[in-house]
């Protein structure tokens, strides 16, 4: 990734490429395979010193030392602003994220080197299999949809760039405990046309005070580290199998682009405290208790946080229609597809030509028979 590094074949000379689904990279021209050493081995409670998680506060207070950054070449798309590294000799390229053709200008920057990755694990033709299957579940889809579905080159693969974090949480809080109980009330009702007077049973609530202070922990709170793509989308993609997590190895990115982070560290972390706030507000109305519960205030305290840059594979397909960017996206590791369906007016505009068209030829049949 840092110096778009070249792993040539023993055998012929020819650049060597991951083979997703494997632990090798595979020469595309000869079938020479060459396995990845001991990093391609997924993580596990023995690998834990290979993943290096870094202290937050640390980081920011003093910023990355040397040994934790890296240089990075990239490429950035004048149209929609994403900058991903290029594999070697390119001399043209096509933005994965819009579909532009991008004019190859590198820059070369300092960044955070990943300490894991997700190795891609779907191949191609399984991503082109997986895509096929949701376009052809598309109404009204314009044909250059189907048509891009169909091309190989349609999909590229991609690693997209996301922070992880760790933390425990204290939260100090004020709210109120409701609690029911049941009245009987009398009613006039309207039964077989008469009115009668019935009792019924009535919920109400009384409410107490309640404070106190809750802790929780969180580990691998994922956050994407790029805005390139939208992020319901790249967050519909989860869940991730973090557990298989390799140390980070450039020759896993060996046939593959990878994109920078834009977001920056602290940016992530605000992002990660609103995918915590769910659970935590769960553990302050746990510890409220009671039949209902109102939360007037919260104050939380993140101590221990660590971090780590991590790259996630995904097949990525972009095009613009009608000047619109359309994506879809396909987990390289469970073959999740999510992404964005354009709708073709004209099919449309025709099937309900056709559906006025039998609704009127039920007319005049009906009409002529009397």
């Amino acid at each position: 990734m840092s110096k778009n590094t070249q792993f040539p074949c023993q055998q012929c000379g020819a650049d060597l490429k991951f083979a997703p689904g494997t632990n090798s990279l595979k020469c595309p021209y000869c079938g020479s395979e060459n396995e990845i050493p001991a990093a391609s081995r997924g993580l596990t409670p023995d690998d834990q010193e290979h993943i290096r998680e870094l202290d937050y506060d640390a980081y920011l207070r003093n910023a990355a030392p040397e040994g934790e950054m890296q240089e990075i070449n990239t490429v950035k798309c004048q149209a929609c602003g994403a900058e991903t590294t290029l594999p070697p000799n390119t001399a043209a390229a096509e933005c994965p994220f819009c579909g532009t053709s991008i004019v190859i200008t590198t820059t070369t920057t300092k960044q955070i080197t990943p300490s894991a990755l997700l190795p891609f694990k779907v191949t191609l033709k399984e991503a082109q299999e997986k895509f096929q299957s949701w376009v052809k579940g598309l109404w009204f889809a314009p044909n250059k949809l189907k048509k891009t579905a169909r091309l190989a080159e349609g999909l590229k693969g991609l690693y997209l760039p996301h922070w992880t974090y760790d933390a425990n949480t204290s939260t100090n809080y004020a709210g109120e405990r409701g609690e029911h109980y049941y009245v009987t009330e009398m009613r006039t009702v309207t039964r077989d046309g008469k009115q009668v007077t019935e009792s019924v049973q009535v919920q109400k609530t009384r409410w107490y005070p309640a404070k106190g202070r809750v802790h929780n922990t969180f580990d691998d709170v994922v956050v994407p580290a790029s805005d390139s793509l939208p992020r319901q989308y790249t967050q519909a993609l989860e869940p991730w199998d973090l557990h298989a997590l390799a140390p980070y190895d450039d020759q896993f990115l060996s046939g593959f682009r990878a994109e920078s982070y834009s977001v920056s560290l602290q940016q992530g972390f605000e992002f990660a405290k609103k995918i915590m706030e769910p659970k935590i507000e769960e553990t302050i109305r746990k510890d409220i208790g009671g039949d209902e519960q109102r939360i007037g205030r919260k104050d939380t305290a993140y101590s221990d946080i660590t971090f780590k840059h991590i790259l996630l594979p995904l097949w990525i397909s972009a095009y613009r229609y009608n000047d619109k960017i359309f994506r879809f996206l396909v987990n390289a590791r469970t073959g999740e597809v999510q992404g964005e369906r354009p709708w073709s007016w004209i099919k449309i505009a025709f099937a309900v030509l056709v559906g006025i068209g039998i609704v009127v030829g039920f007319i005049l049949l009906f009409g002529n028979n009397g």
